[in-house]
């Protein structure tokens, strides 16, 4: 006898709670770190029980890896809408900086689940058969920016895209995750939204410059 087929409504159930465990994992992760996440808070949070989560996502362990790559492939899906291929490079590289920033400023809960998984020193990332495919297409989107502007001499040779990723990304993040110490150790209100805008144009300004040709 062929085992009954399973309804629309029940896999769009599935999904939706799925979904919804995701979302609870993300803030509770983002907010108590890997060690202080509970697993009856995502539980309640995501309106289902201990038993179903993890009948689908196995343990603890195993939702935090699935919210770490769930986070990964929103960026990277974001980054994706931008559509850099269709600008001037020193344009797409701009786009890029601007949309690094506002993404983290938006969702700081993805700095903080970064954070919670550096603290384990990617324990959990490591093992991703995920996370490098879903990472390297940024890498090349910028690699093919910076040849077409060596191309057009509006971009030097010889810059790594990887490092320049990792700089972008350093500009915004270190900000971000610093800003209440450093408004008390500069006697600013770096969150002040004058402060903000200073600093991603600051950002923007020294990366095109530390890229021109």
């Amino acid at each position: 006898m062929s085992a009954p087929a399973v309804s629309k409504q029940a896999v769009r159930d599935a999904e939706a709670t799925k979904r919804r465990i995701l979302e609870a994992a993300t803030a509770e992760f983002a907010g108590h770190g890997y060690g202080g996440a509970r697993v009856d808070q995502i539980a309640d949070a995501a309106r289902t029980n201990k038993r179903m989560l993890y009948y689908y996502y196995g343990s603890k362990e195993a939702l935090f890896l699935a919210t770490l790559e769930a986070a990964y492939d929103h960026i990277r899906a974001a980054e994706r809408e931008l559509h850099l291929e269709e600008l001037s490079p020193l344009q797409a590289l701009e786009e890029l900086v601007r949309f690094t920033w506002n993404y983290f400023v938006r969702y700081p809960e993805f700095m903080m689940l970064l954070n919670a998984e550096n603290q384990h020193r990617a324990k959990h990332l490591k093992k991703s058969t995920r996370v490098h495919t879903m990472n390297s297409p940024v890498i090349e989107t910028i690699g093919v920016i910076l040849k077409r502007g060596e191309k057009t001499e509006t971009i030097r040779p010889g810059i790594d895209p990887v490092q320049l990723y990792v700089s972008i990304a350093g500009l915004c993040y270190f900000y971000l995750s610093n800003v209440y110490t450093l408004s008390v150790a500069f006697g600013r209100e770096l969150l002040s939204a004058p402060a903000m805008k200073e600093r991603i144009d600051h950002v923007v300004d020294f990366v095109l410059a530390g890229v021109r040709a």
